[in-house]
Formats: C-alpha cells, structure tokens, sequence
C-alpha cells in the first residue's frame, strides 16, 4: 500500500475512534469520499484488505490502524 494511503488511513481510524471509541468498526470504503474518483487507488485499498489480510468487511479501526502502522 502506497504512503499516502497509508496516511490517509491511519488519520481515517485516528478521527473515528476519538469520535467512537476503541470498538468503532470500519471498512476500507471509510477511506475514500462517497464517490469512485481514483478506481486505481480504490482497487490498492481493496487488494490489501481482502486479497493480502483477507479482513472481513468490517473490523476495528484500532486493529487497521494498528496494522498499518507495523508496516503490514
């Protein structure tokens, strides 16, 4: 996963856990505005969700943060 997304992500579960707490869940949509204007970057998201982590369609954003942040 690219640098940026991985900023962008880690920011992402930042603000959703200070908003909802440790157990809020997310998907990798949470990472992206409500429409499809980078597909490339969308499929890189999605590849390393479900293809590398096979993460099911929600999980905690502590645990995605957490992962990305160690580098997976």
């Amino acid at each position: 996963m690219r640098a940026s997304l991985r900023a962008k992500a880690i920011l992402v579960c930042d603000d959703k856990i200070a908003k909802k707490g440790q157990g809020v869940g997310l998907s990798f949509y949470a990472f992206f505005a409500n429409r499809n204007d980078d597909p490339d970057l969308l499929m890189e998201a999605a590849e390393w969700w479900i293809k590398t982590h096979a993460l099911d369609h929600f999980e905690k954003a502590a645990k995605i943060r957490d992962m990305i942040k160690s580098g997976l």
